[in-house]
């Protein structure tokens, strides 16, 4: 998928492309020195990861404003929905605790021009958000029980989670029903077939009444 294969099916105005291919440039650059995606997936980068991320924004609810993305790494989903929400005015804060992962984030927001974004270089546990944000996002981090415990410990009861889960997700969702009670609408991912994204609402812990 070439760059404007991607900004077609996305649907993204001008403006935004330009930042997602000014994030694109600083990514190339530091994939160079740091392994930030796999080296496996750099031709296919704008379908395996961009437009992977970029999906996600005709799922969410009207009226977001804030976006917590866990474990951000190399931006995806975090800087996309950035990108792809700055003029909507809806704020993204990305939370990586690697340092060079981090590090990375700060310069390719930098070089997008988003001031609607904040890096947080910090476990999730550690991480100090202002409140609970409208919408908690991750990919490629965690098996299902352990992202909620992360997302819970920041999230609130109005947060909707978006995870962006591979073909292990029936098993994981076993497994997180034992401890979690949750509403959860599954959505077929539109880069990959044997992929889902789980919109998960009203999460609480098992054991609460």
């Amino acid at each position: 998928m070439t760059p404007e294969e991607f900004a077609a099916a996305a649907n993204v105005s001008r403006e935004t492309f330009q930042r997602l291919k000014a994030m694109d440039s600083v990514l190339l650059d530091w994939c160079s020195r740091h392994n930030l995606i796999a080296r496996s997936t750099i031709e296919e980068r704008w379908r395996r990861h961009y437009l992977d991320s970029a999906q996600l924004v005709p799922l969410l609810p009207a009226g977001v404003k804030t976006i917590a993305d866990l474990g951000s790494g190399a931006g995806f989903p975090g800087l996309v929905l950035a990108a792809m929400l700055a003029e909507k005015d809806v704020y993204v804060t990305l939370i990586e605790s690697t340092g060079k992962k981090a590090a990375f984030l700060v310069a390719a927001g930098e070089a997008m021009g988003l001031d609607n974004l904040k890096v947080i270089p910090a476990r999730i546990e550690a991480a100090a958000l202002p409140c609970a944000p409208d919408i908690i996002t991750a990919r490629a981090l965690a098996r299902l029980d352990k992202l909620l415990r992360y997302g819970h410990g920041i999230g609130g009861k109005n947060t909707r989670y978006f995870l962006l889960k591979g073909q292990d997700v029936a098993d994981e969702l076993t497994q997180a029903t034992k401890s979690w009670h949750m509403e959860v609408i599954p959505h077929r991912s539109v880069t990959d077939p044997g992929a889902t994204i789980l919109e998960i609402a009203k999460l609480k812990p098992a054991h609460d009444r």
